[in-house]
Formats: structure tokens, sequence, C-alpha cells
């Protein structure tokens, strides 16, 4: 007799290969629902940002009758005309009195800033924390509160109606976050870089200049950007102080500033085009700036975390 034929699986088990658990689909499913509505709350908010923006600009090569027929139409004539009427009416003075104020007041403030956050975060003294909570403080102290005491400073100085006491002003309104943002940035730099320096006999002001600051690079470039938008941008601290005090004094207004008296000046005689053109051209440096050096913003808000 013939031994009986044992019945065999026609798929052979597979040995060591896990099993895939029942809900992963679901985790997957999850994730890609998670992903649709992440990317469409992104989409929609950069649609409220632009559409605003893309209105603002192409207002500006519209007529008053275009803009009261149809808010929303596209100009019918396009010409560069209506920038020249608001540089000359004031925009351009305007324009270069912020410029003038920036370049002074931002790259002071990243100095004093940086030299700050360095000593506490890398120096170990009586009162460090003290002197870093001090400047976090500093941060979150409404600058409403401090108008008339600031006001009265500054007169009694004599700096009042003057881009030096504007740029002083604008220096210790940005220092506390620059502090906080630096200060972070410098912990998270490797100490075998600065004990190497240190062991090679270079002084603290070299290791500072030539080693460490050139490492933080992307943190100063990323709060640079966050200090220039908010300095040109400020309006309530040059509305307070660049006031002409006498009839002989001039306007050094700012372009926050310069923008009201534009809007001020049209009385009934309206030219909503030229208010238009004076926003755009407040508004072009300023984005040409942010998507010039997007990636450097991103990089240096991320380094810190990343290491």
């Amino acid at each position: 007799m013939s031994a009986p034929i044992k019945e065999t699986s026609a798929i052979p088990a597979q040995r060591g290969v896990d099993k895939v658990p029942a809900h992963t689909g679901d985790k997957r499913d999850e994730g890609v629902v998670l992903n649709v509505f992440s990317h469409g709350f992104l989409a929609l908010w950069a649609l409220l940002i632009v559409l605003p923006l893309l209105w603002l600009v192409l207002s500006a090569f519209k007529t008053d009758a275009q803009i009261g027929g149809s808010a929303f139409g596209w100009p019918q004539h396009w010409s560069l005309d209506v920038f020249g009427r608001a540089w000359d009416k004031g925009i351009g003075d305007y324009f270069l009195n912020t410029v003038i104020v920036l370049v002074f007041s931002v790259p002071l403030t990243m100095l004093l800033g940086s030299m700050a956050a360095y000593v506490l975060a890398r120096y170990r003294f009586w009162g460090n924390r003290l002197l870093y909570y001090f400047f976090v403080a500093g941060a979150m102290f409404p600058v409403f509160l401090a108008l008339v005491p600031l006001f009265f400073m500054v007169k009694r100085l004599d700096m009042l109606n003057t881009y030096q006491g504007l740029v002083l002003v604008y220096v210790a309104y940005s220092l506390p976050f620059t502090v906080f943002f630096m200060h972070a940035f410098f912990r998270t730099l490797p100490s075998a870089v600065f004990e190497a320096a240190v062991l090679d006999g270079a002084s603290h002001s070299r290791t500072f200049f030539q080693v460490m600051l050139p490492m933080a690079k992307p943190g100063l470039l990323s709060v640079g950007i966050f200090n220039m938008l908010g300095q040109w941008n400020q309006f309530i601290l040059p509305t307070v102080l660049m006031q002409p005090q006498s009839g002989d004094d001039p306007e050094r207004y700012v372009l926050t500033q310069g923008l009201i008296q534009l809007q001020q000046q049209q009385g009934y005689a309206t030219d909503l085009p030229v208010l238009f053109a004076g926003v755009t051209i407040a508004m072009i440096p300023m984005l040409v700036v942010y998507l010039s050096f997007q990636r450097q913003v991103q990089a240096g808000l991320t380094s810190a975390t990343l290491k």
C-alpha cells in the first residue's frame, strides 16, 4: 500500500515576516486627511494675505472713477505717473527719513543685542539670570505705558524731532527681543570652538567677533529681518517723538507718519490712487527684503532646535 498523501497549503508559510497591523491603513488615512486639511488651511491663509496686497497694488493703477465704480475691477490704463505724484507729494522725503533712521538703528541694535546675548549665554557671573529676565521682561512691557516718560526724557536730552533721538529709542525698543532670540542661539553653538579659541590665546573681543559671531550668522540674519520689519512699520514712537517743536524745525516724518499726512492733505480733492501708490512704495522694500532672505530666515529660526 502506498503512503497517504498529506494535504499541504498552496501558499507556503512565511516565517520571520511581521504581520501588518489591521489599523495601519486607518493611520495612513488619518495622515492623508490631516495633510489635506493643513495644506488647505495654509493655502487659504496665503490667499488672505496675497489678495489684499494684490488689490492694493492694482488700485494704484486705477483712477478715482474706476475705484468708486468697481473696487475689484482690472485697471484700464497702466501708468507709473501715479507713483511720481505720490513721490512728489512727500513720500520721497518720508522714505529717505525712514532709511536714514534704519541705517543706524538696525546695525546698532544687532551689535549691542548680540554682545549682550553672548555674555549672558557664555559667561557665568552673579546676576546673570537677573539681567536675562530683565531683558525678557522688557519684551513684554507695553510701549504705550512708557510714552509719557519717554517723551520727557528725550525732550530733556534735546533730541525731539531728531534722527539720533529716534535711533536711540528704536534700539532700546528692539533690544529685549534681540537679546532673547540671540541668547537661545548662542547657547546652541558648540563649546569646543569657543574653548579652542581661548586656548589659542584669543581675547574675549576677538573670540566674539572672529569666532562666535560668524557662527551665529543665521540667527543674526533672522532677528535682523524681524527688527527691520518692526522698525520700518513703527508708528506710535515716531508720532510722539518726531514732531516739530517750532515753525522753524523741519518735518522729519517717517513713512508711517507720511502716509497719514498724505491722506489728510487730500481733503475733499480725493486722489485715492496716490494714496494706494504711497502705501505700495512703503510696502515694496520690506517684501523684497523678506523674499530675498526667506530661506536664511527659516534656517535661522529652525537651526536652534535642530542642533
